[in-house]
């Protein structure tokens, strides 16, 4: 593509997105396409011959927009909002245009450095303590999986990198946790039957109790108890396990305390949520994600460790080719976790914290939260719905209970929620709590204003009106 054309479709497309993220409301939050419909307009080989970009757009706005699900949407309350900004849309352009491989200082030293600055930065909006140090992963997952990496070692003294396994560690976690803590037990080798869930209480957080009753009786069979997730916003419910009390405990066993607050690790930036991780100076990691509800499109997720060296010494490698003559001096992020390629994610985190400042990111939060306040109030004074756990942060977990038996009401929501999600204009997801089918809302998206939240409620109540005729 010559200079000229870059410029010319490059133009349009920043118009399209800027339309676009003023214009998504008008789309069905939901795609509406069925299973295939969207590769039965496709052919089924390779271009052999170069396309027109007017035509590779044409064929983008008729075959791939129909079958899009609209994360920016207005309406979007579903699973936890993936949200973004003009600042880090920005950011990401020039991240791509640049097309830095950041693996070593080296590569790119802006890329390094920029990435210490950002993530101490964060550090400091969290209330972390200084000795935590931070690093850029893809998702929560990745960063689950490398503080699970990272126990596995300091628990075997770095053995198991160089021999496998040759004890049966134990891995601890709520039952409410997320689904990403087992597969990581997977893959780490701890082996699946080695995650021992505990039971949580009725806010739907881990009993310490419980936890200490696991470990000891772990103890007694002969395994080696080596680290604990402790969840901060659960997926389900918005749950919050209590760190310190957990972290006394970790503390007295010698076990890895990781915390995941993938979601609402965001609202730690506000004074009034800083509760939320009371106790986390015990912890020997910590992650959450800028994007889910900081602004910051996918993937950016903030890890951080106590002893950042522990981390390097589970990943660092040493190939002759990638040596420098700065090694000593800097950081080679390379070293903090499983991928050796890096993007330049730090670039839109930054646009995002300079463009917004922390008080424009509070102020969002907060909205956020008091969004969904209303949404739980006003819902509330319906008694045909029920609450179904404390809303901590911007989720709120509720069901239809007109009083029929409980599997009757789990068929019933569910056709509530499907009802709901047919209008096109909101999008909401389920799980169960104590096996209850539960409808779950969450604010999170960017330009979701009251007026939508309470359009969320008169059509929830409207569907709910039909269903029960």
């Amino acid at each position: 593509m010559k200079k000229e054309d870059f410029k010319k479709y490059g133009h349009e497309l920043i118009d399209w997105v800027a339309d676009y993220l003023e214009e998504v409301e008008k789309y069905p939050v939901k795609s509406p396409v069925q299973p295939g419909e969207i590769k039965s307009k496709l052919p089924s080989s390779p271009p052999v011959q170069s396309e027109e970009m007017d035509r590779i757009l044409k064929d983008f706005n008729s075959i791939i927009m129909p079958g899009m699900t609209h994360w920016q949407h207005p309406g979007w309350f579903a699973y936890f909002p993936s949200n973004n900004s003009p600042a880090s849309i920005l950011g990401e352009l020039l991240a791509a245009g640049l097309g830095t491989q950041g693996m070593v200082w080296e590569t790119s030293p802006s890329a390094t450095e920029l990435e210490e600055v950002v993530m101490d930065w964060l550090r400091q909006m969290l209330g972390l303590p200084e000795q935590f140090a931070g690093v850029i992963q893809d998702t929560a997952s990745t960063a689950t999986l490398c503080a699970l990496l990272a126990a596995r070692e300091k628990a075997t003294g770095f053995a198991t990198n160089e021999t496998g396994f040759s004890e049966i560690l134990r891995v601890y976690a709520s039952e409410e946790a997320h689904s990403s803590v087992e597969k990581g037990v997977k893959i780490a080798g701890y082996g699946r039957k080695n995650l021992v869930y505990i039971p949580t209480d009725d806010e739907y957080a881990l009993i310490p109790g419980e936890l200490e009753k696991a470990i000891k009786s772990d103890l007694r069979a002969g395994f080696k108890p080596t680290a604990v997730v402790a969840t901060v916003g659960t997926t389900s419910s918005g749950a919050v396990d209590p760190v310190k009390a957990i972290g006394e405990l970790t503390s007295e066993y010698g076990l890895w305390l990781h915390v995941d607050a993938a979601y609402a690790g965001t609202a730690a930036i506000l004074p009034e949520k800083r509760w939320a991780l009371e106790g986390i100076e015990k912890a020997d990691s910590l992650v959450f994600n800028p994007h889910k509800w900081m602004l910051t499109n996918f993937d950016c997720s903030a890890f951080f460790v106590r002893d950042h060296r522990l981390l390097t010494r589970t990943f660092e490698i040493h190939p002759e080719y990638l040596k420098t003559g700065v090694d000593a001096e800097v950081k080679n992020f390379r070293d903090w976790g499983i991928q050796l390629g890096r993007r330049f994610r730090s670039l839109k985190l930054w646009f995002v914290l300079r463009s917004y400042g922390v008080e424009g990111i509070r102020k969002i939060i907060r909205k956020h939260i008091h969004l969904a306040e209303i949404f739980k109030e006003e819902l509330a004074k319906d008694k045909r719905f029920e609450i179904l756990a404390p809303v901590y942060f911007s989720l709120v977990c509720f069901r239809l209970n007109d009083g029929r038996s409980e599997d009757e009401l789990n068929e019933l929501n569910r056709k509530l929620l499907q009802a709901v999600n047919s209008t096109g204009q909101v999008f909401m997801t389920h799980t169960t709590l104590k096996g209850k089918f539960t409808i779950r809302l969450v604010v999170g998206q960017r330009t979701t204003e009251e007026r939508h939240v309470r359009q969320a409620l008169e059509i929830i109540k409207a569907r709910a009106d039909e269903i029960l005729k």
